[in-house]
């Protein structure tokens, strides 16, 4: 998935907003290193000024349009922080932000229906004027904004908001302090990778949590399916690989290095 949050606010995120050229490679000092991000950062790389959102499982999530960033940080670029290429393509893209719930309403291209939006992209249609009136003031029509078709797949439909009471556009951007908030992103359950084994031969997780894997060992290892649905690809020393396990079940994998190396995920 390509982030296309590329060009409507990159004279925002040039060095000191003087319209210069972005930050030099060589400027490595103005770097944050991988290891000093924290959940909900917001990072961008060298070579394009796309911003994503640094998510507390470890993934990063992509806002699709400059609208989409500014429901949630408005013109506010003062907090982003830079990172290598290298290390941006280490992370892993998690998805697509969505907007603020509460922030305003929607309207997708090929739907006459306007939409509230609430808790991790739901839409809910506000099914008159008055309603709309009642939850954003008369000036209602102006706090819309038109998602394209494209989008649409990022949000899932909710109950229709029939009457005022219905939905309450302060409470619900109350709700949602951050993307992880809004998203319900959880801390990922973490497994090291020696020259010998997997640090635990099997993992007991809840349906719907992220594992973390990270190659701490001296030589390439894999994370791979015993039947090869997934996996990681080569993983260098100090590599991480991230899986998202929903469904309950069994996961055994081994590494396509060293086949000796087992172990198995239980998702509950």
């Amino acid at each position: 998935m390509r982030n296309i949050f590329l060009s409507l606010f990159a004279a925002a995120l040039l060095v000191g907003g003087t319209g210069g050229a972005p930050l030099a490679a060589s400027a490595a000092e103005t770097l944050t290193p991988l290891s000093a991000l924290a959940a909900g950062d917001l990072i961008r790389g060298q070579a394009f000024p796309a911003v994503y959102y640094y998510g507390k499982d470890g993934f990063r999530y992509v806002f699709p349009n400059d609208k989409t960033y500014k429901s949630w940080y408005g013109d506010d670029f003062s907090t982003v922080k830079w990172i290598s290429d290298t290390d941006l393509g280490k992370i892993q893209i998690g998805g697509n932000a969505t907007y603020k719930p509460g922030f305003k309403m929607l309207k997708i291209n090929s739907d006459a229906r306007t939409y509230a939006v609430s808790e991790n992209g739901e839409l809910r249609w506000v099914t008159s004027e008055s309603v709309a009136v009642s939850l954003y003031g008369i000036d209602w029509n102006t706090k819309i904004d038109d998602v394209p078709d494209a989008y649409f797949g990022n949000y899932h439909l909710g109950s229709d908001v029939e009457v005022a009471d219905d939905f309450n556009p302060t409470a619900e951007m109350n709700a949602a302090k951050s993307i992880d908030m809004d998203k319900d992103l959880e801390s990922p359950a973490t497994l090291d990778i020696t020259d010998n084994a997997y640090s635990s031969a099997t993992l007991k997780v809840k349906a719907g949590t992220a594992v973390r894997f990270e190659n701490k060992g001296t030589s390439n290892h894999t994370v791979t399916a015993d039947d090869l649905s997934w996996g990681s690809g080569t993983m260098h020393t100090g590599d991480v690989y991230s899986r998202y396990f929903t469904e309950p079940g069994t996961y055994s994998y081994f590494c396509s290095y060293h086949p000796s190396m087992t172990a198995k995920i239980v998702v509950e």
